[in-house]
C-alpha cells in the first residue's frame, strides 16, 4: 500500500555466494556458458563456447558447480510462476504468418508480461535480462529462449496457485527434450523452511535481505520419476473428485509431495516507497489519526518499511514483540511491553493470535497507547479481525487502506474503506467506499474533502431541522392564541412552496460553503483534529438550533399579531413573507465563504417568491402587500428575528474565535 508495486530484482543468494545489482553480468555469463556447453554436448562442438571456457581453467570444479547452481536457479525462476507474455499484434498480419512473425519478434521490445503479482513479473523480467527468456505460455505448455536463440519447450503437468494460507505456489513441468519431470516451488521463508532440505543459511540470509527492505522468496525443486508423478496424479485426481473435505484431501496430497525439496536460491526484490508517503503519514499523525500498518511481509521487512516511511521515527524506540506460543509467554511479554513508554510496537501474526486469544482487552488497550503499531505476517482474516477489535474496544471510527485482493476483507470491515488502484488490480478499489490512485492522495481526501463533507453535512442538517421547526413553532403559537383551534396557518401551495422553491436552493447551496481554503487545510492538519471534539454537530448545537427556531418562530408569529392586530386577515401574508426573508437571511449569516452559486440561489428563491405573489390571490391581497406599511412592518419583524443572532455571532467571533478564523485572519 505504501510502495509503488514496481519491483526491481536486487539480490540472488545461492547459499555460498550472493549476487547483487552490480554483479548481474556474472550471472549472465554463467547462464550463457551453461547453455552453450549443453548445446555443444547435444549437437557437437560449438566454437562460440570456447573463449569463455578458457577463463574456467583456473578453477574448473568450483566454476562448474557455481554455473550449474545458477543455471538451475534461473531455470526454476523462469518456470515457476503465473506470468504470461503478451505481444502487440501488428496490423496486416494474417493468421498463418502471425505465429511465425511472433517467433521472429521474441527478442523485440513489443513483449510485455502479465501476472496477478508484480513480484512474478519482476522475476521473469530479470531472467530475460540474464539471457533466459519466457517467450510463450498457455494452459499446458511453456517455451523459453536461451541466450543462443534456442527455444526450449516444457509441458505444464500441474499448477498449484499461491494462496494467503499456504504462502507458496508450485508447478510440475516436463522437459520436452529430455522427458525429465520436475516439481518447482517458491514461497515465503516461513512456508518453505519446513519443506526444503536442512541448511544453515536460509533463515539468516532472509533476515539480512529483509533488513534491507527487500521482499524475499525461497525457490526449491524436486526431481520426479514417471512412476512418482503417475502415483501423485492419481491420488491428486481422486482427492479433487472427493465429495467430503475436498480441500483438506487435496492439500494433504500436495503436502505429500512437498518434502525434502532441494533448496536452489533466495531472491530479493526491492519495492520502493511511493511519492510523498513520508509527509502524508506525518500529516495524518498531526491530524490526530493513529496509524497501524498491517502487512503480510516479514518482520524485518515491515520494520524497515516502517522506518523508511517515517511511520516510526528514527529517534523512536521500537518494541519487537517476541514470538509467543502459550498463555504464560504472552503474559510475560505483555508485562514487559507494559513497562515501555512511547515506543512503537512490532508484532507478528502468530504472536498476535495468541495474545488476542488470552488477553484481548489488555493487548488492544496497550497497543492503542502506542504512537504506531506494525503487525507483520498478517493473513487477510487477521487484518479484518484487528479492524473489528478496534471498533469494539475503542468505539473510534476506523479507516482501512489497501491496494490488493488480500486487503478486501479489511476494507469491508472498516467504517470507511479506501482502495488504491494500482499494479495489484482493482479488487481493493472496487470493494472500497473511496478509490484513489496513490497513497499521497489520502491527505487531500481526509483533510480537505473529508473535513468539508463533515462541516457541510452538519450545516445542512441543522438548517433542514431549523426550516421545519420554525414553521412548527409558528403554527403552535397561532393555535395557542386561538384556544388551540385546529386551524392550519398555511395551506395548499404555501406549504409546498416553502418546502421547495422558496427555501430549497439557498439551504442546499450550503454544501458549497468552506471555512478555509484547501491549501490552508492541507497546511494545518490540526484543523481536522478539531473535528474529533464534535463541535459542529453535537447535542449542544442541536439545542442551540432548537432555541433559535423557537425564538424566531415566536417573534415572527407574535410580531405579526401585535403589529397587525386590527388587520388580522393579513396575518398570513405578513408572517409568511417574514418567514421566507428570515430563512434567506439565516443562510446568508451562516455562509463563511461565498460562492457565486450561493448568490444565485439566494436571489433565485427571492425572485420566485416575489413573482409568485401575483398568482396567489387566494392567499394574499395584492393591493395590500404593495403598500409601504406592509413593507416596513415585515422588515421590522425580520430584523427583530435575525439581528440579535447576528450580534451574538459577531461577539463570539471577536471574543472567542474558532481556529479557522484565526488562520483566515
Amino acid at each position: 500500500t505504501l510502495t509503488q508495486n514496481e519491483m526491481i530484482f536486487k539480490r540472488l543468494h545461492l547459499g555460498t555466494v550472493s549476487y547483487g545489482a552490480d554483479t548481474m553480468d556474472e550471472i549472465q555469463s554463467h547462464v550463457r556458458d551453461s547453455y552453450s556447453q549443453m548445446q555443444s554436448q547435444a549437437g557437437g562442438s560449438n566454437a562460440g563456447s570456447t573463449p569463455p571456457r578458457k577463463a574456467q581453467s583456473s578453477a574448473p570444479k568450483v566454476r562448474k558447480s557455481v554455473s550449474s547452481r545458477i543455471h538451475e536457479a534461473v531455470k526454476a525462476i523462469v518456470l515457476c510462476h503465473n506470468v504470461t507474455p503478451v505481444y502487440e499484434s501488428r496490423a496486416g498480419v494474417t493468421g498463418e504468418t502471425e505465429f511465425a512473425e511472433a517467433d521472429q519478434d521474441f527478442s523485440d521490445e513489443n513483449r510485455t508480461y502479465q501476472a496477478s503479482s508484480p513480484d512474478e513479473v519482476a522475476l521473469v523480467q530479470w531472467t530475460e535480462s540474464v539471457g533466459l527468456t519466457l517467450v510463450s505460455r498457455d494452459l499446458t505448455s511453456m517455451q523459453l529462449k536461451t541466450p543462443s536463440g534456442q527455444v526450449l519447450s516444457f509441458c505444464i503437468l500441474q499448477l498449484f496457485p499461491f494462496t494467503s494460507e499456504s504462502k507458496r505456489m508450485g508447478i510440475i513441468v516436463r522437459d520436452e527434450s529430455t522427458a525429465e519431470i520436475t516439481f518447482y516451488m517458491k514461497g515465503a521463508d516461513v512456508a518453505m523452511s519446513p519443506i526444503v532440505q536442512y541448511n544453515d543459511w536460509l533463515e539468516e540470509e532472509c533476515g539480512n535481505m529483509a533488513r534491507e527492505g527487500l521482499r524475499t522468496l525461497v525457490v526449491a525443486k524436486k526431481a520426479l520419476t514417471e512412476e512418482q508423478y503417475q502415483d501423485f496424479e492419481s491420488r491428486y485426481t481422486q482427492a479433487k473428485l472427493s465429495m467430503h473435505d475436498r480441500a483438506l484431501k487435496v492439500a494433504a496430497v500436495v503436502e505429500s509431495l512437498e518434502r525434502e525439496m532441494e533448496l536452489l536460491c533466495l531472491t530479493g526484490v526491492e519495492d520502493q516507497l511511493q511519492a510523498d508517503v513520508r509527509p502524508t503519514l506525518e500529516m495524518l499523525r498531526n491530524a490526530g489519526i493513529k496509524i497501524w500498518m498491517l502487512t503480510g511481509d516479514k518482520l524485518e521487512t515491515a520494520t524497515c518499511i516502517a522506518k523508511s516511511s517515517h511511520l516510526v521515527s528514527r529517534t523512536q524506540d521500537i518494541h519487537i514483540f517476541r514470538q509467543v506460543t502459550s498463555r504464560g509467554e504472552a503474559h510475560l511479554e505483555l508485562n514487559a511491553f507494559r513497562r515501555k513508554h512511547d515506543c512503537a510496537l512490532v508484532i507478528s501474526g502468530d504472536s498476535l493470535e495468541v495474545c488476542l486469544k488470552y488477553y484481548e482487552h489488555e493487548f488492544v488497550e496497550l497497543a492503542c497507547q502506542c504512537p504506531a503499531v506494525v503487525c507483520c505476517r498478517c493473513s487477510p482474516t487477521q487484518k479484518a479481525h484487528i479492524v473489528t477489535l478496534l471498533q469494539q474496544h475503542t468505539g473510534r471510527r476506523t479507516c482501512a487502506i489497501g491496494d490488493g485482493g488480500n486487503d478486501v476483507s479489511m476494507i469491508q470491515a472498516a467504517d470507511c474503506g479506501i482502495g488504491i488502484e494500482g499494479k495489484e488490480g482493482k479488487q481493493a478499489s472496487l470493494a472500497a467506499d473511496f478509490s484513489i490512485r496513490q497513497f499521497r492522495h489520502i491527505g487531500r481526501l481526509l483533510m480537505v474533502h473529508g473535513r468539508n463533507s463533515y462541516k457541510r453535512s452538519a450545516a445542512l442538517g441543522q438548517f433542514v431541522m431549523h426550516r421545519g421547526l420554525i414553521i412548527s413553532t409558528m403554527q403552535a403559537v397561532f393555535s395557542s392564541v386561538f384556544y388551540f383551534a385546529s386551524v392550519p396557518l398555511y395551506q395548499g401551495f404555501l406549504m409546498v412552496g416553502y418546502a421547495t422553491i422558496y427555501t430549497m436552493f439557498p439551504v442546499f447551496s450550503l454544501v458549497l460553503d468552506q471555512d478555509v481554503k484547501p491549501e490552508m487545510a492541507m497546511l494545518y492538519p490540526e484543523l481536522y483534529k478539531d473535528l474529533t471534539k464534535g463541535r459542529s454537530l453535537s447535542f449542544k448545537t442541536f439545542l442551540i438550533w432548537v432555541f433559535i427556531s423557537i425564538y424566531q418562530g415566536g417573534i415572527l408569529m407574535y410580531g405579526a399579531l401585535v403589529l397587525f392586530e386590527s388587520e388580522f386577515v393579513h396575518v398570513v401574508a405578513i408572517s409568511f413573507t417574514a418567514l421566507i426573508l428570515t430563512e434567506l437571511l439565516m443562510v446568508a449569516l451562516t455562509v463563511r465563504t461565498w460562492h457565486w452559486l450561493m448568490v444565485v440561489a439566494e436571489f433565485l428563491s427571492l425572485g420566485c417568491y416575489v413573482s409568485s405573489l401575483a398568482f396567489l390571490n387566494e392567499y394574499f391581497d395584492v393591493a395590500f402587500i404593495t403598500t409601504v406599511a406592509f413593507l416596513w412592518k415585515v422588515s421590522a419583524i425580520t430584523v427583530v428575528s435575525c439581528l440579535p443572532l447576528y450580534v451574538l455571532k459577531y461577539l463570539r467571533r471577536k471574543l472567542s474565535p474558532p481556529s479557522y478564523c484565526k488562520l483566515a485572519s
